[in-house]
């Protein structure tokens, strides 16, 4: 399994977790640590397939997808996981996400929430959990309603970042009719 990395503009596919933190520390905004190193080395032992992000600092993440991709050409042209059983099993995941199933939800989702300092004139994203019980006919529209009432709030800022469906950071429960 090969690993391809992006920290803003620059992007590379390596072949080793030790040709990603020579990459990393070629950038000069990264400070490899060993945290860094740990987490790279965990993600790359473990069976996980999807998207991991690892923080640089407050402010900066780099993004790290297994590929069997040899080539950039070839991830760019194939994707990180086309074709794959657990990229198939991810799509019939969420095409269970609009299928009917009236009743009350209970949503949970773990957003970044952007708080301003007035005194500094800077934000910071901080992690920001949110619990609610709702009606829907289906998942898709639970969390379609959970997003709508954020994105509305005056208290929560336009620039918040919110999970997609598929992340850890929004779960549900099925309370029934």
């Amino acid at each position: 399994m090969n690993l391809y990395i992006r920290y803003f503009d620059e992007e590379a596919l390596v072949y080793s977790v030790e040709e990603a933190l020579a990459f990393l520390a070629s950038l000069g905004d990264v400070e490899v640590n060993d945290s860094i190193a740990i987490e790279l080395e965990k993600f790359m032992a473990s069976n996980a397939m999807y998207p991991k992000h690892i923080k640089v600092n407050q402010r900066s993440f780099f993004i790290v997808i297994k590929t069997t991709a040899s080539t950039m050409e070839e991830f760019k042209a194939k994707g990180a996981n086309q074709g794959k059983p657990e990229k198939m099993a991810q799509k019939e995941a969420l095409a269970n996400y609009s299928k009917p199933q009236p009743g009350w939800y209970e949503a949970r989702i773990t957003f970044k929430r952007v708080i301003s300092h007035p005194e500094t004139q800077k934000s910071q994203y901080v992690d920001t959990p949110f619990v609610c019980k709702l009606k829907a006919e289906s998942v898709q529209e639970c969390y379609d309603k959970v997003l709508d009432h954020l994105r509305n709030r005056q208290d929560v800022d336009p620039r918040s970042q919110f999970p997609s469906i598929k992340s850890a950071n929004f779960e549900f429960s099925y309370l029934g009719e």
